[in-house]
């Protein structure tokens, strides 16, 4: 048995084109895995490049914990599955299963019994001296899974494996390949474009597109709390609705707008946790709501529709239509007018009736126009809160408090901006007081309501606070961003500080032997890399790789002042964030970095230092990290 980590695993082919893009994921031993999404999304060539039959351009692949980037598919101890079952025509299913086996010089009694085992998990006993064309898709999906299973393997891979079955045999073969899971307590990595077979089988899915991975979660989670659009209508059947809508809060409510014209209205509480700058119609928004989570009447509120078509699937009902009241020319699907809703024994509707659709007010969902990154998170991105500002102190959260010097000068001129505050952002202290409205666990962590006026900000507290008390808080400035008028006049900080340089290596004598050292070069700085790191960046850009400018994100945190030995800098300026200060450094190359300082410092040029455990490689030529 076997755990497996994906670390910054990309497939580049020689053309260019990124077929996998940073992929990484830790599968516990014994955890069912399914790689799900459309055709040419990567999950195969990610499937491929586990099993060796596909070279890895960058990244590290563990099973267990032995790196197998360079090792034979032999040797990783692991057993694939094929959509085209891969059997030997002619030979026996028992010839099939042994033929592996054999290649590895196992005792034939060894073998028998390996063989005689799978096939009775796999009730095939019978057919064992029958040849494929002479039993059925499913018997041989069966003979397919047995060979692998005789391995004994650490992992198992499944490419598609029930893809060539009809309908029913796929349901059933589901079934027992879900108990095989079961009963031989390994790991599995299942591959599949069928979201049902995905959420029936794993208890882990990760949801592909375009060679990303969009979301690595539970079936439920990916149900209920999808990262996106595209996650959000590719999980579920039918497909959830989607309808371009305008928001506008209005007191306790909130009023979602249609392109046609009609509305449905909202509690606050429903979408308290959409950012306040999406609730004033401002910003255009994409409303989802899954087919069997509206309900319909022909009387009432809702959404105004005409029913243009019905399936009828026994319990279920399937209903289609066309926003507003008239039937007119439609077509399947009129982008942004058509709705279909699924019902329960129901069938008292018919074609050209117009009902009234109602969505559940706790199943809405909400996403942003551009990007289509969810606006409900579990826990939220960030708050917007607007400060209004009085010479060098601003007002919010009904207290005054004085701006750190960099806010100020951000804000210089200004009457009011918008901070841009994450939840993480919000420590204990003593600046400002708010009443705690409730306590959420979700993602491990406590999510505080604070009561801020009609609004909530939303902070990520500790065990100790409960609702109903006043919560006393500061801000950690530096992480917070400043807007005006949507203009962004301050961004917050990052955890890194990106400069650029080169990589070379130096060959010494040592102990008599001929030794080779590589390093990261920045600006006349030097830093030797692990042997490792490379030889990996010299596997994947070649003998270019020391011609070539690579970009090194450093950890913040981990950069120190020195005497000597390190990357000369100037000041230009020192940034005062309050809670924290930086001095803005210039190389001599003119590359900017901000390092942490103490709020005492008046140097005018520092040495830097960091080691190379610190930092991350990424190419220049293509945006993929290497190291």
């Amino acid at each position: 048995m076997a755990k497996l980590k994906l670390s910054h695993i990309y497939k580049v082919y020689e053309n260019g084109h990124k077929a996998v893009n940073d992929f990484s994921i830790d599968i516990a031993d014994r955890e069912f895995i399914v790689f799900v999404g459309p055709s040419g999304c990567g999950k195969s060539t990610t499937l491929r490049m586990i099993a060796g039959l596909e070279t890895i351009t960058a990244g590290d692949l563990f099973i267990g914990d032995t790196l197998v980037n360079d090792m034979e598919p032999k040797d990783r101890d692991i057993a694939m599955v094929f959509q085209s079952y891969a059997l030997y025509p002619h030979m026996t299913v028992y010839e099939n299963m042994a033929f592996g086996l054999r290649n590895r010089k196992m005792p034939e009694e060894e073998i028998k019994e390996r063989v005689m085992k799978a096939a009775k998990i796999l009730d095939i006993v019978d057919y064992l001296d029958r040849k494929p064309k002479q039993m059925s898709g499913g018997q041989r999906q069966r003979v397919a899974l047995g060979r692998a299973l005789v391995r004994d393997p650490k992992v198992f891979l499944l490419d598609e494996p029930l893809s060539n079955l009809d309908a029913k045999l796929r349901a059933t073969m589901r079934s027992e390949i879900t108990a095989l899971h079961k009963s031989l307590n390994t790991t599995f990595i299942y591959v599949t474009h069928d979201q049902v077979e995905a959420m029936t089988m794993g208890t882990r899915i990760v949801v592909m597109k375009n060679g990303y991975v969009q979301q690595i979660d539970s079936p439920m989670n990916l149900y209920n709390y999808p990262y996106n659009k595209f996650v959000a209508g590719f999980i579920g059947t039918p497909q959830m609705n989607f309808f371009e809508v305008a928001l506008m809060r209005t007191g306790d409510n909130t009023v979602v707008t249609f392109k046609n014209g009609d509305s449905i209205t909202v509690p606050y509480e429903a979408v308290s946790k959409i950012d306040n700058s999406y609730l004033n119609a401002g910003k255009s928004v994409v409303f989802g709501i899954r087919p069997e989570h509206i309900e319909l009447s022909r009387d009432g509120f809702g959404l105004k529709f005409v029913i243009t078509n019905i399936e009828h699937l026994g319990n279920e009902t399937i209903i289609y239509g066309k926003l507003g009241d008239q039937l007119g020319e439609f077509t399947m699907k009129d982008e942004g007018d058509g709705i279909i809703v699924k019902l329960v024994d129901n069938d008292e509707f018919e074609v050209g009736d117009v009902v009234n659709a109602m969505p559940k007010l706790n199943k809405l969902h909400f996403f942003d126009a551009e990007t289509e990154i969810t606006l409900i998170r579990n826990i939220p991105e960030y708050n917007t809160v607007t400060a209004e500002i009085s010479g060098n102190r601003f007002k919010a959260f009904g207290s005054e408090a004085v701006m750190p010097p960099v806010i100020a000068a951000a804000a210089e001129g200004e009457r009011s901006v918008d901070l841009v505050i994450p939840p993480q952002a919000i420590v204990r202290g003593g600046d400002f007081r708010l009443k705690v409205s409730r306590i959420e666990k979700t993602e491990g962590k406590n999510l505080a309501y604070l009561e801020n006026g009609d609004r909530y900000l939303f902070a990520v507290v500790d065990d100790g606070v409960s609702a109903g008390e006043d919560y006393s808080f500061s801000l950690l400035y530096d992480k917070i961003g400043v807007r005006a008028e949507e203009k962004q006049l301050l961004a917050p900080l990052g955890d890194e500080v990106f400069l650029e340089g080169r990589f070379s290596k130096k060959e010494k004598r040592e102990n008599g032997e001929r030794v080779i050292h590589f390093f990261y070069d920045i600006c006349g700085y030097s830093v030797e890399a692990a042997k490792e790191h490379g030889y990996k960046i010299n596997s994947i850009d070649g003998d270019n790789c020391y011609t070539y400018t690579y970009r090194f994100a450093i950890n913040r945190d981990k950069l120190r002042l020195v005497q000597d030995n390190g990357l000369n800098a100037v000041i230009v300026e020192k940034l005062d964030y309050g809670n924290v200060c930086f001095a803005k450094a210039k190389t001599d190359d003119g590359q900017e970095f901000l390092i942490k300082v103490d709020k005492d410092f008046n140097g005018q040029q520092v040495r830097v230092a960091f080691d190379s455990t610190d930092l991350s490689v990424y190419s220049t030529r293509i945006d993929m990290i290497l190291c």
